[in-house]
Order: C-alpha cells, then structure tokens, then sequence
C-alpha cells in the first residue's frame, strides 16, 4: 500500500513507515476505496491454504506463487512510486499455520519479500504475537525476524500493570545504518494510551 510521510514523534523514531501504521484511520482513510483505486492490495491468509505436509514441494510453490502476486503488483508501478510502497504481514503465525507449520517456508518467503526492499525500493512490516512462542526458547522464526529488521517495534503492559492514562509502553529499536566509524542504533521508549478510535503515544514523564 501507498502511503505518505507524516511528522510525527513516533515517525521520528520508526521512519516514514509509523505513517502507514498509525494514521490510516486519523487520515480518514477508507480501504476499500483505496482498494477499488488500485493503491491498497489484499491477499487472505485465511483463505490461502499449502497442500498437507506430505507434500512439500507444492506448499514450496504455494508461497512461491504468492511472492510473485506481490512482486508482479509492485513491478507494475512506476518507478517513481515504487519507494513509497509497503509489504504489511498480518501476521506471521497466520502464515505459519497456513503452510502447515512449515517454520523454514515462511522464512524463505520472508527472505524473498525482504529482496523487494532492496531491487524495488519498497518496505516490509511484519506483524509476529511473542506470547504464542513464549514457551519456546528464542525460536528460529523470531530470531530470523529480528536479523532481517532494521527497525524493530515492541508493544507490551506496563511493568507496574494498567493505569488510568497509560495502558502500555513501545520500545522502538531503530539500527539504522553503519557508517564505517560509528552505529547509527538508537533505542526510544513511549508510553501509550488506547483511545476509542486511535492509540495516542508520548515520551514517558512527560505527563502527570
């Protein structure tokens, strides 16, 4: 999906991609419209499904064909708009579930989503739960997904449980890049308040 460069204080952290995330819904940003305009494409997890585990070359195929969907939508832009395109996976349990728990499949395809970066410009948002690998030391999976992220964006409960004007914190892990002298890596932590219509972020402290 297209999306444009917002200022904001989380944006300043994340880069141009917390613009698409977070402000879809205050921009009034209808999707099926933006669907009917070509700008928004929608491929249903739920309703993609590999073929059963015996059979690991046609689940290979499957996830094979679906990166081409993508590469093929992403291809037919203009050049100029490419770089203002993002990959968004909601989420990465679901696709793991539909290849039949196949752990190295979704990591190929992550690979090849991630390759699209680079030859197209554009960008890649991956959504992944951590409690559903809680009981798993440091999984594969996750491990992949934070080798691959150059910005990482963790949302978890307060330490101390729920308040009345805060009801979580956002650890941003932004790794930018490495200039031959120094790492560009910067760590900003918000608190965040879930509203009726949009979640408001801001600087830990700076309220009472």
């Amino acid at each position: 999906m297209e999306h444009g460069t917002p200022s904001t204080l989380l944006d300043e952290a994340v880069g141009s991609i917390a613009g698409c995330l977070l402000l879809l819904h205050d921009s009034g940003c209808n999707l099926a419209a933006q669907r009917d305009n070509n700008r928004f494409f929608f491929f249903d997890m739920l309703k993609w499904e590999c073929p059963d585990e015996a059979e690991e070359a046609k689940r290979r195929s499957a996830l094979v064909t679906l990166f081409g969907k993508i590469q093929k939508v992403i291809g037919a832009l203009p050049q100029e708009r490419r770089s203002s395109v993002t990959i968004m996976i909601d989420d990465i349990s679901l696709m793991e579930v539909a290849a039949r728990g196949s752990m190295n499949l979704v990591i190929d395809f992550l690979h090849y989503c991630h390759t699209l970066t680079s030859e197209l410009g554009c960008s890649l948002v991956a959504l992944n739960h951590e409690d559903i690998y809680s009981s798993t030391k440091r999984p594969t999976l996750v491990l992949q997904l934070e080798y691959l992220a150059r910005i990482l964006i963790k949302a978890e409960p307060l330490t101390t449980g729920l308040a009345k004007d805060v009801h979580g914190q956002l650890t941003v892990l932004n790794r930018g890049t490495y200039d031959g002298a120094e790492s560009k890596y910067r760590v900003h932590n918000f608190h965040f308040k879930v509203k009726e219509n949009c979640v408001e972020y801001f600087i830990p402290g700076s309220r009472t």
